[in-house]
Formats: structure tokens, C-alpha cells, sequence
């Protein structure tokens, strides 16, 4: 019920359109009839030479008039439903990307390949489902119900005869709704990602596996999911490939031509009915059967678009970041974390009672065991998602009175993982400055040191980054970092940057950071404690709690948590040392 609700309110933009439609087609349908129905009526009078020509005549042009209104009927049904498929499908990604715009940010580190998808995959799914659909549920009931209330006009018998094939089939086509049956479909969806993976991983993996002469175990891994896949798909064709082959053959119009001669050639020959009342049984009989064809063959598509439908839903009802009515301005840059408490919506406890304050101008290195919390703790800086308990605040207003317009221009950041947009060096660089002129984005780009390679790309700051362009990972780290030199942001969240470069990056990327870094209130998460000893504060989490806070001295003498930290990385540093042998 719940996912009929929300394909409900997805269509509902077009719905009147899609009645429009429905309504042409119906009509089209019923005029289709009209020439058939003339052809048996007058087939008798044709066989008794009682039809004249001016009779002829006018139901000659009266058959063509019908097919032309058919035709234009059907024309215009396709057009509307079309036109609406493609102007919900416009509305569908604005909705999903304007909704995205709000969703915190945090959502998408969990999410994004549902929100790719989304966008990219289940809307054009719904094309059938809104395109189509609609029309041949409407031809699926109008024509066999007109076709069968004339039908039963003529012989009540020979009627009960030609609805037989279509009525089994329907009964057939049941087991599509069953359980087992989606359970089957979904099972087939898996094998084949499945498949897939393993296809992937043998390509991927087949230069690596080869340089250590290990190319016989990568093949039998993929051998082994081709067989899996193999044996999986015979059995699944073995028990549902039947299905399809008898709705076929019950729904041929052969078969249909086939009874009708079969039963009607006795019950003439036994004078119980008119030769001539063959026809109009040989004429639309197989129209009783040929648009159930189309509804079983429409049944995925249903499946499909629905459930395209719910995933967009899903995403749709997201909740999102609330915006304050009125924004309030911060006074100052000291930020202060107040009792914050975080959880994710599993329920799952991230961070407990974080107190501390980072002062204008000073550097605050967060350090700990992998999840202690220090990623999450950064990024609520930035709001990327909200606090569950306390609060956050920048110059002594709470980050949640803020819009996001007022938070960013207050904070800016800079993750391992730069992402670019797909426009060019010039937009990227501007992203959180649009009316930055050239001469300020080259001056952030040389303090960031990546102004040079962007003068050797064929356009310089004018470049598509569309993929073609091949920059190394320190290179787009550079980008990143010049992007937040120009937003010119008094505070900075720092994921170390160095932590994934290689030596020649790191020495580029560590003079961009202290260039970053001037005069900010900077809030870095460290990966090595060596390059955060000079830090003013260093605050050490475990498990999601503030156990240590102080310089790097301090808390070398209290001999606790930091020291031991510090003291596991000194011994992995020193060089391993032993004699020869």
C-alpha cells in the first residue's frame, strides 16, 4: 500500500494529462472496432449480392474514416503521455536535486550510490510506466470488453469459445503476482550484479595478479562465478521459462483462428449456427487475446517503474537540514562545541558530551584510534549533519540559526577526497566565491602552488574538467586547497591532506596548508601526530569521548593516551635495525 501512495504522488503532476490520454486511447480503441464490426455485418448482405454499391461505398469510406480517427486517436495518446513522461521526468530530478540541496551532507558518505541512482537510473525507469503503461491498461480492458459484448450479441456459445485462451492465460499470468515469483526476479537481479562484480573484479584485478604470478587463481574466481551464474539461471528458466512459452501460445491468434474453426465448423454443419456468423468470431477474436499479451508484457515494467517509484520516494523523504527564518550573524570566530552529543539515526552513539573551544586565529589538531569520532566531530563543524544533544556555535550563535550561505562563508574545508565539478578550472576554483575575479583566483591558485599546471593545460583556467583532463591526486588536492583559500573563510576544517600523497605532492601540498592556514582558526584532523606538535591545542578522542585536551608537551608528561600514541608511532618510524647475516 505504502509504495501505491508513493507512485501516487509522484504522477500526480501529470495525472491529468495521463487521463487525457487514457481517454484518447479508449476512444481510438472503440473506433478500431467500428471497421471489423462493418465487415461482418455486411459480409452476409455482400454473400447474398444485397449490398449495392452506394452501400458499399459509404461503409468503404466510413471504414477509412474510422481507421484515420483510430489512427490519430492513438497518435495523440502517445504524444500527451510522452510529453508528460518527460515533463515529470524534469520535475523528478529538479525535486531530487533541489531535496538533495538540503539533505545533510553527511547523508551522502552512507548514500550517494542511492542518490546516483536515483537521478540517473530510476527516473528514466519510470519512462514505461508513465509513457506506456497507461495506454495499454486502457487498450487491455476496452477492447475485449467491446470486443466480447458484441461477440455475445452474435452466439453465445462461439463467445464463451474465443474468451477461453484469454481467460487461461490470465490465469497463467497469476503466478507473475505471486511471491515466489518476485522473489525469483529479485534473485535473478542479484545473480546478474553478481556476475557483474566478479566481471569487474577479473578486469580490474588481472594486471595486478599477473606481476605476482597469480593469474590462475583470478581466472578460477571468475570461472567459478560464471559456472555459479550458470547453473542458477538454467534452474531459474527450467521452472519459469514455461510460463512465458504457454501465455504465448494461449494468446496466439492462430490458436484463437484455430478454435473457432474447431468449434464453429460442427455447430454449422449441425445447423445451429450461420455460416456467416464465422466471421466476426475469425475477426476479433484474437482481439480479446492480443491486448492481454500486452498486459503481460507490461507486468515488468509495472514491477520495475514501481519500484523505481518507491527508491525515489525513499530519497525524497529524507530528512533534510532545517534552515532558521531569519539567519543570525556570528559575532567573532571563537567556535565552541557545548555538550554536543551525536548519534546516527540507527541509533548508533557517535559522540558523548564534547566540550571545547577552539580560539580565533589557533590550530586544533584532533587525534585518536581509527572511530574514535574525529571525522564526525569535523564535519559538524560544517554542518554536515546536526548535532543530536548540545550545540555548536561560531562567534556565540548556534550553527542551526544559520543558514548555510552565513555557515560558509564562516567555514571552510578541505577532506582527502577533493571533489571536482564536471565545468571548468576557472567554476571549480569559484564554487564558494562565484564573483571572484581571474587575478584573485591565480593569486589563490599560486599560494596553493598549483598555478603552474593549471597555465599548462590547453585553455589554463578556462579547461573543461571533464575527465580527459589527467591530473595526479596532489594536483586536485592543490584545487581543493586553492578553492578554500579563495572563500577566504575565517575558520578551516582540515582532514589531513598529506596523509594518501606522495613525497614531491606532500612538500607542495604541506607550503599550500601553512599558506591556508594564516590568520584562520584551523581545526585539523591528524593521521600523524609528528606534524601537529606545534598545534595550540590537541584534543584527543576514544570512543567517541574527550579524554585528553593540551599542547604536545602537556600531555607527553601526563603520561596518558596521547603519550601512548605518540609513543606506538615513534617506534613504527624507527627504522628496523639488525646485522647481516
Amino acid at each position: 500500500m505504502a509504495d501505491r501512495q508513493g507512485l501516487s504522488d509522484l504522477l500526480r503532476p501529470v495525472r491529468g494529462r495521463l487521463l487525457a490520454a487514457m481517454a484518447l486511447q479508449a476512444s481510438a480503441a472503440l473506433v478500431g472496432l467500428l471497421p471489423l464490426i462493418a465487415v461482418a455485418q455486411l459480409a452476409p448482405l455482400l454473400l447474398a449480392g444485397e449490398l449495392d454499391l452506394e452501400q458499399a461505398r459509404f461503409w468503404l469510406l466510413a471504414g477509412a474514416g474510422a481507421l484515420l480517427l483510430r489512427l490519430l486517436g492513438l497518435a495523440a495518446a502517445l504524444q500527451i503521455s510522452h510529453l508528460a513522461d518527460s515533463d515529470l521526468q524534469r520535475q523528478l530530478r529538479q525535486r531530487i536535486a533541489a531535496h538533495l540541496s538540503r539533505v545533510p551532507l553527511a547523508w551522502f558518505g552512507r548514500q550517494r550510490e542511492t542518490a546516483e541512482r536515483a537521478l540517473l537510473d530510476d527516473v528514466g525507469a519510470m519512462h514505461q510506466l508513465v509513457a506506456h503503461l497507461p495506454n495499454n491498461l486502457v487498450a487491455a480492458l476496452v477492447v475485449p470488453l467491446a470486443s466480447l459484448a458484441y461477440l455475445l450479441s452474435v452466439n453465445l456459445v462461439m463467445a464463451l469459445v474465443v474468451l477461453l485462451p484469454p481467460l487461461l492465460a490470465l490465469w497463467r499470468l497469476r503466478a507473475m503476482r505471486s511471491m515466489d515469483y518476485r522473489e525469483e526476479r529479485q534473485r535473478l537481479g542479484s545473480a546478474l550484479g553478481a556476475l557483474s562484480t566478479a566481471t569487474l573484479n577479473f578486469v580490474q584485478g588481472i594486471a595486478m595478479v599477473k606481476s605476482f604470478g597469480r593469474v590462475e587463481r583470478v581466472q578460477e574466481d571468475f570461472a567459478s562465478a560464471v559456472r555459479g551464474f550458470g547453473r542458477f539461471f538454467s534452474e531459474w528458466v527450467e521452472r519459469w521459462a514455461g510460463l512465458g512459452a504457454s501465455v504465448e501460445v494461449l494468446l496466439s491468434p492462430l490458436l484463437v483462428l484455430a478454435l473457432v474453426l474447431v468449434a464453429g465448423v460442427p455447430l454449422v454443419a449441425a445447423g445451429w449456427l450461420p455460416a456467416t456468423q464465422l466471421l466476426p468470431f475469425a475477426l476479433l477474436g484474437p482481439a480479446l487475446a492480443a491486448p492481454v499479451a500486452a498486459l503481460g508484457h507490461g507486468a515488468d515494467s509495472l514491477v520495475q517503474g514501481r519500484a523505481a517509484a518507491q527508491r525515489i520516494a525513499t530519497v525524497l523523504a529524507t530528512p533534510v537540514l532545517v534552515q532558521p527564518a531569519f539567519s543570525l550573524e556570528p559575532q567573532g570566530h571563537r567556535v565552541t562545541f557545548d555538550a554536543v552529543d551525536f548519534s546516527y539515526p540507527d541509533g548508533t552513539r557517535v559522540l558523548r558530551g564534547i566540550d571545547l573551544q577552539l580560539q580565533p586565529g589557533t590550530l586544533t589538531a584532533l587525534v585518536g584510534d581509527s572511530g574514535a569520532g574525529k571525522s564526525t566531530l569535523a564535519t559538524l563543524l560544517a554542518r554536515f549533519a546536526d548535532v543530536s544533544g548540545g550545540a555548536i556555535r561560531i562567534g556565540g550563535v548556534d550553527l542551526r540559526d544559520m543558514d548555510s550561505a552565513t555557515l560558509y562563508r564562516q567555514v571552510a574545508f578541505v577532506f582527502q577526497e577533493v571533489r571536482l565539478l564536471r565545468a571548468s578550472v576557472l567554476d571549480n576554483l569559484r564554487l564558494g566565491r562565484p564573483e571572484a575575479s581571474l587575478e584573485q583566483v591565480e593569486a589563490a591558485a599560486r599560494a596553493a602552488q598549483i598555478h603552474c599546471r593549471i597555465s599548462t593545460l590547453a585553455e589554463g583556467y578556462h579547461t573543461l574538467l571533464d575527465g580527459q583532463v589527467q591530473l595526479s591526486g596532489g594536483e586536485v588536492q592543490r584545487l581543493g586547497i586553492a578553492r578554500a583559500m579563495l572563500s577566504q573563510a575565517p575558520i578551516l576544517v582540515l582532514d589531513e591532506a598529506t596523509a594518501a600523497s606522495d613525497p614531491e605532492s606532500e612538500a607542495a601540498i604541506q607550503q599550500a596548508l601553512s599558506q591556508l592556514a594564516v590568520g584562520r582558526t584551523v581545526l585539523v584532523i591528524a593521521h600523524r601526530l609528528s606534524s601537529i606538535q606545534d598545534a595550540d591545542q590537541i584534543v584527543v578522542l576514544q570512543a567517541g569521548e574527550l579524554v585528553e585536551c593540551g599542547c604536545h608537551q602537556a600531555l607527553l608528561q601526563r603520561q596518558g593516551v596521547y603519550a601512548g600514541l605518540w609513543a606506538a608511532e615513534q617506534f613504527c618510524a624507527t627504522p628496523a635495525s639488525g646485522g647481516q647475516s
